[in-house]
């Protein structure tokens, strides 16, 4: 056949890897029967990815596959799959648990589509896996319509308990401050906060980043200085940043404390890039973690829905949350990574590390922390939107005691279910790309706070 491809990428994680691991896909496509047609370089923007459409458009191709190299939004899925009545297919690339940075964060990026797409009634095919190995089988397979997404749904509504109805009671009248608009392409992170007002109580609150930023530059010397010296008891490393970005970030930190005085917020959704970078000039990563400890949730990339989580668990397990993305799963190894670029709380730390300073892998700016999730049982659970309302989705594992994986805030679990089930349940509920994750099995009792939500559950 035909077969159109659009290789898709962005500039800020390792592009010298990703063009090489782009050869290797185009050397295993090239293998195939098929005539391989479409851009070869990786498209880096809107224009490019575009132009690759047009291309694929006048080539007249029977199917088209999305090579997901690194992790991008899901805009130009979407504009694919609109654009095109033919077959689609998605294939994103696994890579090393190197210790060292997420370098293409390429299951991110499927995840993301993965969502969009079931949001957009659009069937897809799709494929998880390193074009270095022996990928030709899992390849055909791919393109023969043999790997489509499966189409799972909640199941009913579970039964209320009286610990639910108190945790819901408990939530009921919360206040979420949702600071910047979601970052392009990211629906996972769509709201409506009528429909969370009418299923949990809680109310969102429209803030500006200017807000936010205004509000830090208030902060003065002394309360910048008190809370390093108190950042200073709990990880390493402080003195070797950027001192100046580093004084900003923790400004951050006073404005948000100042933002929830002034509003009576107990948890925020904030956008966390790029502008926290490009036009304030420090990370917000680490002043959410320090939150987040304070069981004061902060969602990154403005996710009210993310943040709802965290407030419901939080609530549930009396302990603080952290907001997650699934980064790897390995068939091999029966197991799966989590991570965050720096923001979670510190009383996950594996005690065999020392919590440290450090920057964001991509941007270079602090504060952010960097270490290894603590061994235990944990669970994992998420207010899902991916089909027409609001649903629970709930699943609980073992975080391992293993070396670091990625840096930032990262862990490695074992799910209760073989990993290739439990990947195949996530993409084919179109499950949105963060997580919230606490120490200890909650499920018994987050299935009762379902039932005094009137929420459909799915457990994966």
């Amino acid at each position: 056949m035909r077969l159109g491809i659009l290789p898709l990428g962005r500039p800020t994680f390792d592009v010298p890897y990703a063009k090489s691991k782009l050869a290797m896909m185009l050397t295993a496509l090239d293998a195939t029967d098929h005539d391989i047609l479409g851009p070869r370089e990786l498209l880096f923007d809107e224009v490019a990815t575009l132009a690759g459409i047009e291309q694929l458009k006048a080539e007249n191709v029977d199917q088209v596959l999305l090579l997901q190299v690194t992790f991008t939004d899901a805009s130009m899925v979407v504009a694919a799959a609109k654009e095109f009545q033919q077959p689609l297919s998605v294939w994103a690339i696994s890579e090393p648990r190197s210790g060292d940075r997420l370098r293409l964060n390429a299951f991110c990026g499927l995840n993301l589509a993965s969502h969009a797409l079931r949001r957009n009634g659009r069937q897809f095919s799709w494929l998880y896996a390193d074009p270095e190995v022996e990928i030709a089988k899992d390849l055909a397979a791919l393109l023969d319509g043999e790997r489509c997404a499966g189409t799972l749904r909640a199941g009913p509504v579970p039964d209320a308990t009286d610990a639910g109805r108190r945790i819901a009671d408990t939530v009921r009248g919360q206040r979420i401050g949702r600071v910047g608009e979601r970052p392009i392409g990211f629906h996972t992170c769509d709201y409506s906060s009528q429909a969370i007002e009418k299923f949990s109580g809680v109310s969102v609150d429209a803030l500006e980043l200017g807000d936010l930023f205004a509000s830090a530059k208030t902060a003065t010397n002394e309360q910048t200085l008190a809370l390093r010296g108190s950042v200073e008891k709990g990880v390493d490393g402080l003195s070797e940043l950027d001192q100046e970005q580093l004084d900003r970030s923790l400004r951050l930190k006073i404005g948000l404390d100042n933002l929830r005085n002034e509003g009576g917020y107990d948890a925020f959704a904030i956008r966390c890039w790029p502008e926290t970078f490009t036009e304030y000039g420090g990370a917000i990563c680490g002043p959410a973690g320090i939150l987040n400890e304070a069981k004061v949730p902060c969602a990154c990339e403005a996710d009210v829905y993310g943040a709802l989580t965290q407030l419901i668990l939080m609530e549930v397990s009396g302990t603080p949350v952290f907001l997650t993305d699934l980064v790897d799963m390995d068939a091999e190894d029966d197991t799966g990574v989590v991570w965050h670029c720096g923001q979670a709380p510190l009383s996950m730390c594996n005690a065999k590390v020392a919590p440290q300073a450090t920057v964001h892998t991509n941007r270079r700016q602090p504060l952010l922390y960097e270490f290894t999730l603590k061994p235990g049982v944990v669970t994992l659970m998420r207010i899902s939107q991916a089909d027409e309302s609001p649903h629970m989705v709930l699943t609980a594992a073992r975080m391992l005691d293993r070396p670091m994986a990625h840096t930032g805030t990262s862990g490695v679990l074992r799910f209760f279910d073989p990993v290739d089930d439990t990947l195949e349940r996530i993409i084919s509920s179109g499950l949105e790309h963060h997580m919230a994750l606490a120490y200890g099995d909650h499920r018994v009792t987050l299935r009762g706070v379902a039932g005094a939500m009137n929420l459909p559950i799915l457990e994966i």
